[in-house]
C-alpha cells in the first residue's frame, strides 16, 4: 500500500477536527440545525487552514443519511463516499484547471439533473478565482436560483479576484490564520498518535514554519520524521527547516539589554557559521523584539504574538527587564539596518553594527523626571549653592591667551618692524611679524625651532624630510625668509635652516608645542575648576551625570554681543 502523508491521514472529518475555525463551524452547524442553509457559500482564507476540509464536512452533513446533522456520522456510505472523493453527487472542480466558459455551461446542464442517491447535488469549485470573466458571467443566472437540490460551495485564496457579482450572492465566511499554539497543540496529538519522540521546541519550530497554515505545518512535520525517524532531536530539526533557533534570539536580546558588545559579535559569527541568512536573522530579530513591546503593553498578549507557552514565559521574563522606551529604540535601529541590508552586500557587517549600536545606546531619563531633578538643583541654589547668574557673575575674565586687544603681537601693523631683540625671546614677534607680512610664511615658521635668534644669525630647526623644510629650501621661499629677518633686525642676519634627527629634547619648542601645551594647561586648571564648583557638583550628583566636555568662556564674543 503506498504512503499516505500525514495532511490526508489527519486532515478534518468533522467540524470539531476542523482547528482554530470556531466561529464558520458554529455558524454552518447552527444553520444546517435551524434548516437555514444558503444555496451559495464562499470560504476565502490563505493557504491551509481548512477551507477545502470545511466543503467536504459541509457536504457530508448534508447529505448524511442520519441527517442534515450538526455533525456527519462518516460511517454511512455517502459520507464515506464524499471522504474518498468517490460520491456522485458532490462535484469537486478546480477552479484553476477549468476556467472557460464551456466547463461552466457543462456544469450548467448537469444542474438540471436531479442528485442519484442524494439530498442534493453539491458543487465544490475550489480556487474559483481563477474562472474567466465569461466563465463567471455563464454562472451568475444559475447562481441566483439555482434549483432547490442544488448547492455551490466556492473556496479561494483570493476573494479580491471575485467578481462582486458573484460576491452578492453567496454567504461569505472568512477563515483565519490558526494561531501558533493550537498548531502545537494539534501536532503533539498527531505525533503521539505516530509514535514518535518529538519535544515542544521542535514543534514548535515547525509550527512556525508552516506560518498559519495546518497543511504546511504537517507537510513539514512530514520532511522532520523522513529525515530523523521516530527520535527526533532539536538541533537536527533547526538544522533541517534552516530556520533562527529561538534561543539565539534570546541571548541576542539578552546581551544587548547587558550592553555586552563581544557577545552580540559571537552570536552574529555563529548564525553565519549555520549559514543562515543575515537579513532574515535581523528580520527575527525585529519580530523578537516587537514580541518584548506587546508584552509590556498588552492586557493579553497571548491572543497577539504566535508564541508556545513556554517561549511566552522566558520572553516575558525578559520584557520586565527592559524599558518600553529601550525597546521602541532598538527597534527603530534594527528596521533601519533591515532596510539597509536589501541595497547591501555586507549583511553582516550591517548587523553587527547595528548590534554594537543597540548596546552602546545611552540611557534616556524621562522628562518628568528631569523636571524632578532640576527642581532638586534650584532648592540647592537657594540654599546657599550658587545660582546660575551668580555664577556668571564671579566667572573669572578669559585667559590672555584668548583677548587680542588691538596694537597686540597677533596682528601687528605690516609697515613697522618691531625694534631689535638680541635674543632667542623675539621669535613669538618675529613669527607674528612674518604672518602680518606674508601668511603662508608665517604658518611655515610655526613649526621651526630658533636654535639661534640674533641680528647676526638666525637659525631655524625643522624635522629632517618635513614639509616645512623643503617648503623653506626652495630659492624663492628663502629669498622671502631673508628679507623677512633683515627687516625685523634692521640688518643683514645669516639665515640657516637645519635638519633636526632624532631627540629634540634641550632645543627650543616650536609655537606649535608650546600653544598645545598652554592649551591642555587650561584645559586642566578649567575642569578641575568645574569639579570643585559647588553647583556642578550637586547636578553630577542630582543627575547621575560625568563631565564630559569642559568649555573655556568666551568673554570677547560676549563683550562684542554686548556692544
Amino acid at each position: 500500500m503506498s504512503y499516505l502523508v500525514l495532511a490526508r491521514k489527519w486532515r478534518p472529518q468533522t467540524f470539531q477536527d476542523l482547528i482554530g475555525q470556531e466561529h464558520v463551524c458554529r455558524t454552518l452547524q447552527n444553520a444546517i440545525a435551524s434548516g437555514r442553509v444558503a444555496h451559495a457559500f464562499l470560504f476565502t482564507g490563505a493557504r491551509g487552514v481548512g477551507k477545502t476540509s470545511a466543503a467536504r464536512i459541509l457536504a457530508k452533513a448534508l447529505q448524511c443519511e442520519a441527517g442534515p446533522a450538526a455533525e456527519p456520522c462518516n460511517e454511512c456510505p455517502a459520507c464515506l463516499e464524499i471522504t474518498s472523493g468517490n460520491s456522485v453527487d458532490v462535484i469537486e472542480i478546480d477552479g484553476a484547471s477549468n476556467t472557460g466558459v464551456e466547463d461552466i455551461r457543462e456544469l450548467r446542464e448537469n444542474i438540471k439533473y436531479l442528485p442519484s442517491r442524494c439530498r442534493f447535488k453539491i458543487f465544490i469549485i475550489d480556487e474559483v478565482h481563477m474562472l474567466s470573466t465569461s466563465a463567471f458571467n455563464a454562472l451568475l443566472k444559475t447562481l441566483e436560483e439555482p434549483p432547490s437540490h442544488v448547492k455551490f460551495i466556492f473556496a479561494t485564496t483570493e476573494p479580491h479576484k471575485v467578481p462582486v457579482t458573484i460576491l452578492s450572492r453567496c454567504q461569505r465566511f472568512d477563515f483565519k490564520r490558526i494561531p501558533l499554539p493550537r498548531i502545537v497543540e494539534r501536532l503533539r496529538q498527531i505525533v503521539d498518535a505516530e509514535q514518535a519522540a518529538i519535544g515542544d521546541a521542535s514543534l514548535t519550530a515547525i509550527a512556525r514554519k508552516g506560518d498559519g497554515s495546518m497543511r504546511d505545518s504537517l507537510s513539514t512535520l512530514d520532511q522532520v520524521l523522513a529525515f530523523c525517524g521516530d527520535r527526533v532531536a532539536d538541533e537536527e530539526v533547526i538544522s533541517l527547516l534552516g530556520v533562527v533557533d529561538r534561543r539565539l534570539l534570546l541571548e541576542s536580546s539578552r546581551a544587548v539589554f547587558a550592553r555586552d558588545c563581544p557577545a552580540c559579535l559571537d552570536i552574529v559569527a555563529r548564525v553565519d557559521s549555520f549559514g543562515c541568512n543575515m537579513r532574515h536573522f535581523c528580520q527575527e530579530l525585529i519580530d523578537h523584539f516587537r514580541n518584548l513591546a506587546v508584552l509590556k503593553v498588552a492586557d493579553n498578549p497571548a491572543e497577539i504574538l504566535d508564541l508556545a507557552e513556554g517561549e511566552m514565559k522566558e520572553v516575558r521574563e525578559q520584557a520586565g527587564s527592559v524599558t518600553l522606551g529601550d525597546i521602541q529604540r532598538h527597534l527603530a535601529i534594527l528596521l533601519k539596518a533591515e532596510g539597509e541590508m536589501a541595497f547591501s552586500g555586507f549583511t553582516r557587517l550591517i548587523l553587527e553594527m547595528a548590534l554594537i549600536r543597540m548596546c552602546t545606546l545611552v540611557p534616556v531619563v524621562p522628562v518628568d523626571e528631569l523636571i524632578e531633578r532640576l527642581k532638586v538643583l534650584e532648592g540647592c541654589s537657594a540654599k546657599g549653592t550658587p545660582s546660575p547668574a551668580a555664577r556668571e557673575e564671579a566667572r573669572p575674565p578669559a585667559p590672555a591667551a584668548h583677548a587680542h586687544p588691538r596694537g597686540s603681537d597677533r596682528n601687528p601693523p605690516r609697515t613697522a618692524a618691531p625694534a631689535a631683540t638680541p635674543s632667542g625671546e623675539g621669535w613669538p614677534a618675529f613669527v607674528a611679524f612674518a604672518h602680518g607680512t606674508k601668511k603662508s610664511l608665517g604658518a611655515i615658521l610655526d613649526h621651526g625651532r630658533p636654535l639661534r635668534f640674533t641680528a647676526e644669525c638666525v637659525e631655524i630647526g625643522f624635522p629632517a624630510g618635513s614639509f616645512q623644510l623643503a617648503c623653506l629650501q626652495d630659492a624663492d621661499a628663502l629669498e622671502s625668509l631673508k628679507e623677512l629677518a633683515a627687516k625685523f633686525w634692521r640688518s643683514e642676519p645669516v639665515v640657516r635652516l637645519t635638519p633636526i634627527n632624532g631627540e629634540t629634547r634641550g632645543l627650543p619648542s616650536s609655537l606649535r608645542e608650546k600653544k598645545g601645551v598652554e592649551a591642555a594647561d587650561r584645559r586642566k586648571k578649567l575642569e578641575e575648576s568645574a569639579r570643585s564648583n559647588p553647583a556642578v557638583t550637586a547636578a553630577l550628583e542630582i543627575f547621575n551625570a560625568e563631565i564630559g566636555e569642559v568649555a573655556e568662556p568666551d568673554n570677547d564674543r560676549d563683550t562684542e554681543d554686548r556692544d
